[in-house]
């Protein structure tokens, strides 16, 4: 494969990564506020269409990431734009938080909803309503994940917002092509 840089990421680099962003987007705001304790009282996840769809979005998330991870071992090189030392490891560690978040959020879901006896609901009704891998597991009984993947929710949005700031910050301050290699290449008319 051709591992030549250009100024722009490859379409299916730039697809991967805008059509997570939505998909993280829409599950935060679909995920449902005090879910265990709904669970609790008895509410049945599958009349939840909230519920469905941040499942669903959910497990999307982690197939989506485990794609890209495969692709980044394959795709062309990565544009390399010149920066300041200390931009391109922050930009390292920036992307290494979010890669960890979004393999943590689907993981930390699933030890959630295994570790409390709640069902995976899913569009399509698609639903596993026992996980005794997870519920009998030792790291089930380590956390209360539900907790956890809330936090972590919160941690990945704010990240997020912040590394959309710096490719601003780039693109109207630096002026260095940053946020111009993740938008598709203009074509020559």
């Amino acid at each position: 494969m051709n591992r030549q840089s250009t100024s722009h990421y490859d379409a299916l680099s730039l697809a991967f990564h805008w059509l997570t962003a939505i998909v993280v987007t829409i599950a935060f705001i679909l995920g449902p506020e005090g879910f265990g304790r709904l669970m609790r009282q008895g509410i049945d996840p599958a009349t939840r269409s909230d519920i469905v769809w941040h499942e669903t979005l959910g497990l999307t998330v982690l197939a989506l990431t485990v794609l890209r991870l495969l692709w980044l071992a394959l795709r062309p090189a990565a544009p390399q734009i010149p920066m300041a030392g200390w931009m391109h490891i922050s930009a390292k560690l920036m992307h290494a938080a979010l890669w960890a978040l979004l393999l943590a959020l689907p993981v930390t879901a699933l030890l959630a909803l295994g570790s409390e006896s709640h069902p995976l609901t899913l569009l399509g009704g698609v639903r596993i309503d026992q996980m005794p891998l997870i519920a009998n597991s030792a790291i089930a009984k380590l956390a209360d994940w539900g907790e956890v993947h809330q936090f972590l929710g919160d941690a990945i949005m704010w990240l997020a917002g912040l590394h959309a700031a710096a490719a601003i910050y780039h693109h109207v301050i630096v002026k260095d092509g940053v946020l111009l290699s993740m938008l598709p290449a203009k074509r020559p008319r």
